[in-house]
């Protein structure tokens, strides 16, 4: 393991290419790092002393800030700072139930709870920055709300080691330098979107677009008119692009994240640009894990070289510094995941599948645990089995449920999904009988009712 703590203590001292532009064509890293000062003195009045604090913002060169005035913070009992999974008045309002937070950090005017005090970033003296004296990488820097399936998302808190940590070794990794240009179609409130488009850059020296493109002619555009080297994109983007020709780029990198990517939109992407996708297989609470490129020949991930792994009972467990301090490790340390492995060669797996309910829909992780406690509380429910199926293309996955109770109310049951899931998590299809199938040995039938549901 390379001394990432070195780094982020040298990353603390100021910006390396200070008139250089973070944001192309707009915040240069000095005014980045004027800004974090400007937070951190804000951040440091007695009102703001273990508070909770929102992050309502997309803007990155603001996340950029926030999250090294987080690094400079020498406050024992300064404040929490909260990534929501999105920016939605409905999730902003979620989030704030949870936590009780009393005041957000926002770049724009947004619809926030009623009574938040808005933080509005300004700038300070970055020299003061640099002269304050920095809390160990190891402490928290922030808490990360994923999922959003229902009222109760999942909270994973990181600290600095965590995220810049893995930022440096990224950077390494790929060999992502001060010459290169980042264009991400994932927004910084998300755990892909604030490595790649928020820790990457300022790790590196990279500059990195505003937008976060998501129509396949704004990706092919920015990529072209921005010169750029590096697209983070997801499966579904990827999807869309299929076809489109990044003509005369000047690309040498493309990442994909947040879902399994489909190989046949890998191979046309790298038919028509001559550029492999890099896989990069993890989660918020493990960090990155490992990587694919099938453009390559990779069929299976190789694990990145600061990240110790092994099986046990088919299941992978890791090890690293990137790991939230919240999970549960056994005594080498290593973190039980909840996917089933293989192992191919000496350094590769091969995925098998999830052993919980967990899966992802455009990118966005739902949990179908939750989804199922719902509709159990719908009057008439006596019991259901909710599943992701994969739609007619197998590139996507649809939730779909089996109800048993003939006389529930479908409507009533419609509204209660829509009132407490976000759109996404939403079930494509409700099915009612009369009772679920079961195998002789009391488990839930899972062909029969893949066939109900699929007929």
């Amino acid at each position: 393991m390379l001394n990432n703590s070195q780094d982020i203590q040298a990353l603390l001292m100021g910006p390396k290419f200070p008139d250089k532009e973070f944001i192309r064509s707009g915040a240069t890293f000095g005014e980045v790092y004027a800004m974090a000062a400007g937070l951190r003195t804000t951040l440091a009045a007695p009102e703001y002393q273990g508070a909770a604090i929102c992050l309502a913002v997309d803007n990155r060169a603001v996340m950029a800030a926030v999250l090294l005035a987080a690094l400079h913070s020498s406050q024992p009992n300064g404040p929490t700072l909260l990534l929501p999974f999105a920016l939605s008045t409905q999730a902003l309002a979620r989030m704030q139930q949870l936590t009780g937070f009393t005041a957000a950090i926002c770049d724009i005017d947004r619809e926030l709870p009623e009574g938040t005090t808005i933080i509005r970033p300004s700038s300070g003296t970055s020299a003061d920055l640099a002269a304050s004296a920095p809390i160990s990488p190891q402490a928290e820097l922030l808490r990360i709300f994923t999922g959003g399936s229902t009222g109760t998302p999942q909270i994973w808190s990181k600290t600095g080691e965590n995220l810049f940590g893995e930022g440096f070794s990224l950077a390494r990794h790929f060999g992502i330098t001060e010459k290169d240009c980042i264009v991400a179609t994932v927004p910084p409130y998300h755990i892909y979107g604030l490595l790649f488009s928020v820790i990457l850059p300022l790790v590196s020296g990279a500059s990195v677009i505003m937008d976060s493109p998501s129509y396949p002619g704004d990706i092919v555009e920015a990529i072209q008119q921005q010169e750029a080297t590096i697209l983070a994109g997801i499966p579904p983007h990827y999807r869309a692009l299929r076809g489109k020709k990044v003509a005369g780029s000047s690309l040498r990198r493309a990442f994909s994240s947040a879902g399994m990517l489909d190989a046949d939109d890998n191979e046309a992407f790298f038919q028509l640009n001559q550029v492999g996708i890099v896989e990069v297989y993890g989660s918020t609470e493990t960090g990155g894990i490992a990587t694919r490129n099938r453009s390559v020949g990779e069929t299976s991930f190789t694990t990145f070289p600061s990240v110790s792994w092994t099986i046990k009972e088919e299941r992978l467990c890791v090890r690293s510094s990137f790991l939230s301090p919240e999970l549960p490790v056994a005594g080498d340390g290593f973190f039980t995941t909840g996917d089933r492995v293989e192992q191919c060669g000496t350094n590769q797996f091969m995925l098998k599948g999830r052993v919980d309910g967990v899966t992802k829909v455009g990118g966005k992780r739902v949990d179908l645990e939750e989804v199922r406690a719902i509709i159990k509380k719908v009057p008439k429910v006596s019991d259901c089995v909710v599943m992701a199926l994969p739609d007619a293309g197998g590139r996507e996955h649809r939730i779909v449920a089996l109800i048993q109770g003939t006389e529930v109310d479908m409507e009533l049951l419609r509204k209660t999904l829509a009132a407490s899931l976000e759109f996404y998590a939403l079930p494509r299809q409700l099915k009612t009988i009369d009772r679920i199938p079961l195998q002789a040995n009391g488990k839930y039938d899972r062909d029969a009712i893949i066939q109900l549901l699929t007929t």
